[in-house]
């Protein structure tokens, strides 16, 4: 059995992380059926440290191409990799999207002597790239920063403070970490984006990206962000597709129901990463979350997100009609009907609301997920959970 070791020196003192199993146990199967296998996911999420439980990095199938020396060696990828044997990993792909089909040639070979993990900031380009020159050789896994249910038991509150980017829960007090996450914003949009080719300015994505923060939970209204930013509706939609596609935002589509009542079609937008969130709200400690107007919105973000990565369904949706009935999240799996309530209160209650939802929906149950401790019944069917 393998584990995913997280060694993080900080301040000269040796931090551990332990396990994640599922994606372990999900590259393992991986590799086993597809001839490539697409790691993508932001930068610091952890893929590097996932890869090289699979290719050591001192192997010589491991290509590191943010290495001149790696990079170089690609400069004849078929002669470089055609000789291998194995796993062969290729970090920082996206550097090098002529590698794509070199990839299909090799994929293609009968006996197949090696398969390819390679690895890459998630992105339009990226995957369109592989997708086209790779097209039934491929599996794509995203890889995120640590879950709720990956670190430690008692450390929920400096997981929501400071998100799931390892070195930014890892670091050594919440004023280092608030650091580290105000240095990813920079990079990623000075470096990573335009690298990717994207090509809009970062003093204006940054704009976007903090007003974006104050709609965290809100739907989507593009033409208020439009005209705050004096661009078009168009342009401010582009950007929302950046951050999307670079796993920094979920947009939360709407659940359509035939059940005869006006249902909301905007969607949702939601940071994945609380920590990025709270840096842009400019809140670096429990306290200044705890004062801002976004505390209860920022809870139920990072609840619902730790929620769809513990039950990892098929779909995901909210649903909300104009007379006010609602659903925060929808999940469906295995063409059954979950749904879940976030609620940053003490002792939620039932509401009109929730019954609405559970009968118009035909919901198998619903959770009303809170930061309590104690698990209660409202009705049948209906139950409130703590988190943990």
């Amino acid at each position: 059995m393998f584990f995913c070791l997280f060694l993080t020196e900080i301040h000269g003192t040796l931090r551990l992380m332990i396990d994640r199993p599922y994606y372990i146990e999900a590259l393992h199967k991986a590799l086993a059926r597809s001839r490539v296998v697409v790691l993508s996911g932001p930068r610091q999420s952890g893929k590097t440290t996932l890869a090289r439980l699979f290719c050591p990095a001192d192997s010589a199938n491991y290509f590191d191409l943010e290495d001149p020396a790696h990079l170089a060696m690609l400069d004849e990828p078929m002669t470089a990799l055609r000789g291998l044997r194995g796993t062969v990993v290729i970090d920082e792909v996206q550097r090098k999207p002529e590698l794509f089909p070199v990839l299909r040639v090799l994929a293609d070979r009968d006996p197949l002597p090696a398969r390819f993990l390679i690895l890459g900031s998630a992105s339009p380009a990226l995957l369109r790239q592989s997708s086209e020159s790779l097209a039934g050789r491929l599996e794509v896994i995203e890889v995120a920063g640590f879950s709720l249910d990956e670190v430690e038991p008692g450390t929920q509150e400096r997981h929501w403070l400071r998100g799931g980017f390892p070195l930014s829960f890892l670091a050594a007090c919440d004023r280092d970490s608030l650091a580290w996450r105000k240095s990813f914003v920079q990079t990623f949009l000075e470096r990573d984006l335009p690298q990717l080719g994207v090509g809009v300015s970062p003093v204006t994505l940054r704009r976007f990206w903090a007003m974006l923060a104050h709609y965290h939970g809100q739907l989507w209204n593009g033409a208020e962000l439009a005209r705050s930013l004096s661009v078009s509706e168009s342009a401010v939609r582009r950007y929302l597709d950046i951050l999307e596609h670079a796993c920094m935002v979920r947009v939360l589509q709407p659940w359509f129901a035939n059940i005869g009542k006006r249902q909301v079609k905007s969607p949702k937008i939601l940071f994945r990463d609380s920590g990025l969130l709270h840096a842009l709200l400019g809140c670096g400690t429990t306290r200044e979350l705890r004062d801002h107007p976004k505390y209860g919105a920022s809870w139920e973000g990072y609840a619902l997100e730790n929620v769809v990565r513990r039950v990892r369904p098929d779909e995901a949706y909210f649903w909300a009609t104009q007379n006010r009935a609602e659903l925060d999240l929808l999940l469906v799996k295995e063409g059954r009907r979950f749904g879940y309530e976030f609620k940053c209160a003490d002792a939620p209650k039932l509401t009109p609301s929730m019954r609405i939802a559970k009968n118009d929906l035909g919901l198998e149950s619903l959770t009303v997920v809170y930061p309590g401790t104690r698990t209660y019944t409202l009705q049948e069917g209906i139950t409130v959970s703590p988190l943990v």
